[in-house]
């Protein structure tokens, strides 16, 4: 068969064969419009489409209904090599089927035609499970068994019985978690990409000197993002969860709002206000949680242990999601271990601060030193064969605290990448840098990495910081870069057990005068635990608690997910409330009220800019209206087609606008330049007879938002998990 394949717009294509026409795309996230699926995941729908098809042949020659058939495939990425993959192919069948058909069902996948032609590539696993729902596992090859035992600094159990424990702990909880992508570009370097099949949302990256230690290392992140619910940080539960006999935790507890709006009393300690409540501004308002946005029902807020003399102090749910992200979050094998990884990542965030902040010089560790590591320096070495100069330094600042950070050069692009990583052990530390340096990261990605500065003002800018802590692509000075050093290099050492490790960071926070607070989740059986030092560990500036709080969302979700149902007069004070917030006209909707859009659909890639116009356009406001479609035209990167709505919008607007010009005079030009389809969109909503064009009606009930449902769906099930915890007693 003959394919003819077209180029069209951007990253477009068309394939042609027969009477068929294909279009594929690539996503957002790689330059595309995401507005078709992209040709590899073409290719892995076929093989699945193709297994499907046989069954089905095989179910209508025999008369057997499909009704209660149901088949689904998962592909599984081999470390070593990405382009060797299996195809998992489970079969969900009725009791009712007898042997013969259960068997006669399953040969007819082998059938498979895709199967066939890609036999000598890919693996394909056929196999039945009870529900494709609730089946789990983790879906990875080319790892070692628990029957090898490994053991590495920093660990209570060997690598291998930390995965096992791990990945049947995610299992408990119905997460089916595939590994989607492996990179090991230098020796003993390896990272990869984990996310829940069901919910893409949730994912994690782990980092370490082997496919072990890797994996392990992301498995951990994975269930500490669940225990500390970072995975839904900033999204809406939903009414049912919102009214449920708990939202978050379930020892959580709720202060309804005062009459004049101040911080209730039980909430925070003396300590914590001083910091969060320097001038009595902070309202209780503030204070609600943007997932539940149950305003009745007060602030929800969580107790943490105050380290100092064992109080429990209550943290507003809200002050957690944020200030702090996920700093100082972490699960382990103990507890011991838990809270060193937690102390580790905030000393690594905070010197990291001051470094970039201060536009310190750091002192070269000596070579010397390095050799005693030679599995470090064939990853450094393997930097630099392929044209990166590193420079490995102490960030320890005269042996304070427990922070190296290794610093890779563009030379092709001029851009500099400073990594940082922390752990009592020197060598760890060291390794953490390295593997953070370039987890997730290919030779090309190496340069997006931004160039240095002398200008302070961007260094210094708290936005910069969060760069950093997001991916450590925020900028550094060229001062960082000094033969004249702020600090001598230190050979230091704080190692030890994990619970003398925990007492020597807890010494070093003591001794800067620093109250530590910390809360344990052990409800799926892990030991996970969260630990915030105030006004030492935040991400984001305490000011955003009143000036760029996330619970800004209370006040448009409503409207806009029920925006079809709304009257002229509430889509008049929505707009002027959207107006009043000076929120930027091209922040995502879906930011601005935590729910999360299929990216591909309207809905996806709204920004408040286009929302104001679609609403002044309901109005009749043709002048406001046409300037916010200006703006859209001038600076939003919109799909192909909703560019073209937006283009005939304007030119219509500008007719209906000049009192000189008739439209029917345009229109029949207009439709041949743009269709009838998107005339007919843009005509019927200057007349009043379209409105809200592209967005699909649905409301707080999120009906539709399969995207958001899904991740719901996922937090179903650890507040289920807290729930059965809690009832054993185990909370």
């Amino acid at each position: 068969m003959e394919i003819k394949v077209n180029f069209l717009e951007k990253l477009r294509l068309e394939a042609k064969f027969d009477d068929f026409t294909v279009t594929t795309d690539q996503p957002i996230r790689y330059k595309g419009d995401g507005s078709a699926p992209s040709p590899f995941d073409y290719f892995l729908a076929s093989s699945a489409l193709c297994a499907a098809y046989f069954v089905r042949v095989y179910c209508l020659s025999r008369d057997i209904p499909t009704e209660g058939i149901r088949l689904s495939q998962n592909n599984i990425v081999d470390p070593e090599n990405r382009y060797k993959q299996v195809f998992q192919i489970q079969v969900e069948l009725p009791d009712t089927l007898s042997e013969r058909d259960r068997t006669g069902i399953l040969r007819s996948i082998e059938r498979c035609t895709v199967k066939k032609v890609v036999q000598e590539g890919p693996e394909f696993r056929i196999e039945v499970v009870d529900d494709l729902d609730e089946d789990a596992s983790l879906m990875a090859v080319g790892v070692a068994d628990q029957h090898t035992r490994t053991m590495i600094e920093g660990k209570d159990l060997p690598l291998e019985e930390t995965i096992a424990n791990m990945t049947a702990m995610l299992e408990a909880l119905g997460m089916k978690i595939e590994i989607s992508s492996w990179r090991n570009i230098v020796p003993n370097v390896w990272s990869l990409h984990i996310r829940d099949a069901a919910s893409p949302l949730c994912f994690t990256n782990g980092k370490g000197a082997t496919k072990e230690s890797a994996l392990c290392s992301a498995l951990g992140e994975f269930i500490e993002r669940l225990s500390c619910n970072f995975f839904y940080n900033d999204q809406y539960f939903g009414e049912d969860i919102a009214n449920a006999e708990f939202v978050h935790y379930p020892n959580e507890k709720w202060f309804r709002l005062t009459a004049d709006d101040r911080v209730p009393e039980g909430l925070l300690d003396d300590h914590c206000l001083a910091i969060y409540d320097p001038d009595g501004a902070l309202r209780g308002s503030h204070l609600i949680d943007t997932n539940s946005g149950n305003v009745e029902r007060g602030i929800c807020a969580i107790p943490y242990v105050r380290q100092s003399d064992g109080e429990t102090v209550y943290f507003p749910s809200n002050l957690l999601e944020n200030l702090f992200l996920s700093n100082g979050m972490s699960a382990g094998n103990t507890l011991a271990e838990a809270k060193v990884q937690c102390l580790s990542e905030i000393f690594e965030r905070a010197v990291k601060r001051q470094i970039i902040e201060q536009e310190m010089a750091l002192p070269d560790v000596p070579a010397e030193v390095l050799a005693r590591y030679p599995r470090i320096v064939e990853g450094i070495q393997g930097l630099e064969a392929q044209g990166f100069p590193v420079l490995v330094k102490d960030a320890s600042l005269g042996g304070r605290f427990p922070v190296m950070c290794v610093t890779l050069m563009n030379p092709r692009t001029g851009g500099v990448f400073a990594s940082f990583g922390a752990h009592p052990n020197f060598e760890v530390a060291l390794e953490r840098s390295l593997t953070e340096l370039l987890q997730g990261r290919s030779f090309e990605g190496l340069n997006d990495v931004p160039l240095p500065t002398f200008n302070s003002m961007a260094v210094t800018e708290p936005n910069n910081f969060v760069e950093h802590f997001i991916d450590s692509t925020g900028v550094i000075s060229w001062r960082f870069f000094s033969a004249r050093h702020d600090h001598a290099f230190c050979d230091w050492d704080f190692s030890g057990s994990n619970v003398e490790e925990c007492e020597r960071l807890m010494a070093i926070l003591e001794s800067l005068g620093k109250e530590v607070y910390m809360a344990t989740f052990e409800h799926f059986g892990a030991s996970a635990c969260r630990i915030l030092v105030p006004g030492y560990s935040e991400v984001y500036p305490v000011e955003d608690l009143i000036w760029d709080n996330t619970n800004k969302a209370l006040a448009f979700r409503s409207d806009i997910l029920n925006i079809h149902a709304l009257d002229d007069a509430q889509l008049a004070s929505l707009v002027e409330r959207l107006e009043d917030s000076e929120e930027d006209n091209f922040t995502d909707i879906r930011t601005l009220i935590g729910v999360e859009f299929d990216e591909n659909t309207v809905w996806g890639q709204l920004t408040i800019g286009e929302l104001k116009a679609l609403i002044h356009l309901a109005l009749g406001r043709f002048e406001d209206a046409r300037d916010l479609v200006e703006d859209f035209l001038n600076f939003n990167n919109a799909s192909v087609e909703r560019r073209l709505f937006h283009q005939a919008m304007h030119a219509v607007l500008e007719i209906v606008l000049d009192d000189d010009l008739d439209l029917e005079d345009y229109q029949a030009n207009l439709r041949r330049m743009f269709g009838d389809a998107v005339m007919d969109a843009v005509v019927g909503s200057v007349r009043g007879d379209v409105t809200f064009y592209g967005l699909t009606p649905t409301s707080m009930k999120l009906e539709g938002l399969d995207r958001h449902l899904r991740l719901i769906e996922s937090y179903r099930k650890l507040h289920h998990a807290r729930a059965c915890s809690e009832a054993r007693g185990l909370g």
